[in-house]
């Protein structure tokens, strides 16, 4: 049995969609013409490890319940480099 190719993955193939005009043009605007697809296969590939994600999180919550938002606030505080690792450091 073969398995699909994962996102990014695979032959290109074309496919059409609809866009909006104001979309096209501000997409043709920041990519020019030759640039569009591989800019729209990237917006993709992110959106969809983005929604992967969020089904992870949703799985590890129903089993673990939700995350303490005192806790995610010190991983933040981490993360931005703040030493003391405080919640009211702006």
């Amino acid at each position: 049995m073969a398995t699909s190719p994962a996102p990014g993955e695979g032959p290109v193939r074309p496919v059409s969609v609809s866009l909006h005009e104001g979309t096209i043009a501000a997409l043709r605007e920041r990519t020019g013409k030759r640039g569009m697809s591989a800019y729209v296969e990237a917006l993709i590939q992110r959106q969809l490890e983005r929604d992967r994600l969020r089904e992870l999180i949703d799985d590890a919550e129903a089993e673990h319940g939700p995350a303490d938002p005192a806790a995610v606030e010190a991983k933040r505080a981490v993360l931005r480099g703040d030493a003391a690792g405080s919640a009211d450091t702006a």
